[in-house]
This record gives structure tokens, C-alpha cells and sequence, in this order.
């Protein structure tokens, strides 16, 4: 087995080795103990794992209220009103 094969079977048959059937589990423990890529690989997918099975992050209550709130105050008091007669040229 070489590396792009045992990335290919991390995609399809996950990160825990102990799940594949005994065949690629074999070949992929010999490659993992000959090669720092596939370890590397194993790794990746046992973070990316993890962190897809993290609770959501949520933003605080009221959070985009008051980030519409802040931009139409700093829309306000960037437009300077115009009197009349006065150009767009000034």
C-alpha cells in the first residue's frame, strides 16, 4: 500500500483503523510504521474528526443586532449632509 491508497481509504472507510477489514488494516498499520506521511495523514483526519463531532460554536444573543446597529451609526455619521445648492463636486 502507498500513501495516496491509504489517503483514499481514510476517505472512504474513516480514521479508525480498527474498523477496516483486516486486509487494509494490515497494509495500512505496516505503511504507518514505514512512513511519517501516512502517519501524518492518520493525524489530520483524527483532528479534522474531531473537530466536526465539536458542539457548534453560537454567537452571542443579540450579536448581529448590534453589528447592524454599529453599521448604520457609522453610515450616519459618515454621510454629510448636503445643502442646498451644493453640488456633488462640492
Amino acid at each position: 500500500m502507498d500513501v495516496t491508497a491509504f489517503e483514499e481509504l481514510i476517505d472512504r472507510l474513516g480514521e479508525d483503523l480498527s474498523l477496516w477489514p483486516d486486509e487494509q488494516r494490515l497494509a495500512a498499520e505496516v505503511l504507518l510504521a514505514q512512513s511519517s506521511a501516512a502517519r501524518a495523514l492518520l493525524e489530520e483526519a483524527r483532528i479534522l474528526r474531531s473537530a466536526l463531532a465539536a458542539p457548534p460554536v453560537r454567537a452571542p444573543a443579540g450579536l448581529a443586532d448590534r453589528i447592524v446597529a454599529a453599521a448604520a451609526k457609522t453610515k450616519s455619521d459618515t454621510a454629510e449632509p448636503r445643502t442646498e445648492g451644493e453640488t456633488a463636486e462640492g
